[in-house]
């Protein structure tokens, strides 16, 4: 059975016909040296290796081979262009076969996390709206299939859907900024905290600061041998925020 979609571009808007890549009316002549496809894949080869500020339609056109005129066939504007990259950098969801919704939405946050850490410059991109492309529909149907039996009502999913993407988008962000941050030290995000916890704690007195200090005291921001800070830091929010799901199921199935 076919996908339930416009046969023609003609049927949608261009922009969102050239997201989906749907067939348009055929053209007389040689074909087309240049698509959708080469241009796109271009930009995020660009991308790839001087990010998201490094591709412009003038040089996606010089590596091509073209003039920049050339590209307004298939791409109607640089906004239209990083719409069609991010949805080609994040690819295809994965089969996620889990043992539970939390397992799966686990796993489904790890294997995004992974597509963000391929392709850098995706957190770069403004959010402009929710996502249109086949591809990010993909990964929103791969995670509320992992919700389905959960009892939640479709809006809930959809809500869980927002927290859980925002999350994993904003800790790979702030990521992202601490190692910026520590660019030319040396040290990676262990030795910061380890380093950080260890001068304080002979600052942060009890008496001025009854609650903090017994964190320092306590060594909280010692990694243990071997962990990565970065991912315990990770899966410790997100199974907060799965804590609070669990409890919005149990409401809704009690």
């Amino acid at each position: 059975m076919g996908h339930n979609v416009p046969s023609m571009a003609g049927d949608v808007p261009a922009d969102l016909a050239r997201l989906w890549r749907l067939p348009t009316s055929a053209r007389r002549g040689r074909p087309a040296e240049l698509d959708v496809e080469r241009v796109v894949g271009a930009a995020v080869d660009l991308a790839d290796h001087e990010g998201l500020d490094g591709v412009t339609l003038q040089k996606v056109a010089q590596t091509l081979g073209f003039t920049k005129m050339s590209l307004y066939r298939h791409v109607g504007s640089k906004e239209e262009l990083v719409e069609l990259m991010t949805d080609h950098a994040t690819g295809s969801a994965p089969r996620l076969d889990a043992d539970d919704w939390r397992d799966g939405v686990h796993r489904w946050a790890a294997a995004i996390r992974a597509r963000y850490a391929e392709h850098p410059w995706l957190v770069e991109v403004p959010i402009a709206g929710p996502p249109r492309g086949p591809n990010a529909i993909g990964w929103m149907d791969a995670f509320l299939r992992v919700l389905h039996d959960t009892g939640l009502d479709p809006r809930t999913k959809g809500g869980v859907l927002v927290v859980v993407s925002g999350y994993v988008r904003n800790a790979i962000l702030q990521g992202r900024q601490m190692a910026e941050g520590r660019s030319g030290t040396g040290l990676n995000q262990a030795d910061v905290e380890q380093n950080y916890g260890r001068a304080l704690a002979a600052l942060v007195h009890p008496e001025r600061f009854p609650e903090a200090a017994p964190l320092f005291a306590a060594g909280a921001f010692e990694s243990e041998p071997g962990e990565d800070p970065e991912d315990q830091d990770f899966t410790f929010g997100l199974d907060l925020i799965l804590d609070g799901v669990e409890a919005a199921i149990a409401r809704r199935t009690s």
